[in-house]
């Protein structure tokens, strides 16, 4: 508690504005049990399909121990922005080159063609930015939309989220379409 009159008076203006978001005990543990019961669905193959959590196995086999070596492209289609980024690894030594593009809003609306168009537009900027248009880099593609992941380079989108509607994306396989982009464009990478 504040020592002294000013203090104590912004202390309970704080008060004030937090007091809404303070939870009691027993809600917080119902939010466990609320959010475990939801994750839980996700899981079952019974209710995956109908789960607002859903719960898809990853493919990833092995995780990084310091001794990876080499130039490798990574991409991050999070929302209204696409990154790209070249990760040079040597040893413990990392070199990461990036740039965020945006994604327009016509594009988020339009056609699964225009956007994995534009994504390929953006990577062939940034390959010929960074001088490796050439070099056949090994890719690894982050797509933070809810996928059914069949494989280590094979998802298909279960459902659009944050303001997407490109048609004829949902159900497909996106490495594929993708990698279909790419070759459009000229740029050649591995999955």
């Amino acid at each position: 508690m504040p020592a002294n009159q000013e203090k104590l008076s912004k202390y309970e203006k704080i008060e004030g504005f937090v007091r809404g978001f303070k939870l009691s005990s027993l809600t917080y543990k119902r939010i466990m049990q609320l959010l475990h019961e939801e994750m839980n669905s996700g899981l079952s193959k019974k209710t995956n399909h109908m789960a607002d959590i859903k719960m898809f196995p990853t493919f990833v086999r092995s995780l990084p121990d310091g001794t990876e070596k080499g130039k490798f492209l990574a991409l991050d289609l999070g929302g209204t922005n696409f990154r790209v980024l070249m990760v040079e690894l040597n040893g413990k030594d990392v070199d990461i080159q990036s740039k965020t593009y945006l994604i327009p809003q016509r594009i988020m609306l339009g056609t699964g063609t225009q956007l994995f168009d534009h994504i390929a537009d953006c990577i062939c900027k940034f390959v010929n930015t960074h001088d490796i248009m050439g070099e056949k880099l090994p890719l690894g593609f982050t797509f933070s939309f809810p996928c059914k992941q069949e494989g280590l380079a094979k998802a298909r989108l279960s459902k659009w989220t944050k303001g997407f509607r490109c048609e004829g994306v949902v159900g497909e396989d996106l490495c594929i379409l993708l990698h279909e982009a790419l070759k459009r464009k000229g740029v050649r990478m591995t999955a």
